[in-house]
């Protein structure tokens, strides 16, 4: 049976996006990635077309830099998901000045009661320095709870580094 939810986290740049997208092209279901960046500049630009390159062809891609359980909640159950990322969700959040811990409860809900697998992807960040402004310090905070109730709500969480899986609950078949 595949897990319902499976949480990918790490640093930036440690492969877990390409890790989280093999999980999702083996599962052999319909393959579906809800992209949360918004692009503002041309380096994030850059950033989206190397993901999409990446990915490959096979995708059917939903932009959702916000709100995730309206789309979550039509996914078929034949189709696996991925969630590129939790990160640049909860940012667009606190830069839209969203209720936060509201906007948590609504994404757990509608991870849930989503009819397909899912894989969301997001960035471990305590392993760095205290944070100089009180906006990267509620940012760091706010991410922090984010993953953690995103680990306790998984069945699988995954944390990679230098490419590299560890497997800190469940198992991967």
């Amino acid at each position: 049976m595949d897990p319902d939810l499976t949480f990918v986290l790490g640093g930036a740049a440690s492969g877990k996006s390409a890790f989280a997208e093999q999980l999702i092209v083996s599962s052999g279901k319909k393959r579906i990635y809800l992209a949360t960046s918004q692009v503002f500049d041309d380096e994030m630009k850059d950033k989206v077309q190397r993901h999409v390159s990446q990915r490959g062809k096979g995708w059917e891609t939903i932009e959702a830099p916000l709100h995730l359980g309206p789309t979550l909640a039509t996914l078929p159950p034949n189709s696996a998901c991925l969630i590129d990322c939790a990160t640049m969700w909860l940012t667009n959040h606190l830069l839209a000045e969203s209720d936060l811990e509201q906007a948590q409860t609504t994404l757990l809900q509608s991870l849930r009661q989503c009819p397909a697998q899912v894989v969301i992807v997001s960035n471990e960040v305590g392993h760095g320095i205290v944070p100089d402004n009180a906006l990267s310090r509620q940012f760091r905070e706010a991410q922090g709870r984010l993953n953690i109730a995103l680990a306790a709500e998984a069945d699988i969480v995954v944390q990679v580094t230098a490419g590299l899986p560890l497997v800190l609950k469940g198992r991967l078949d």
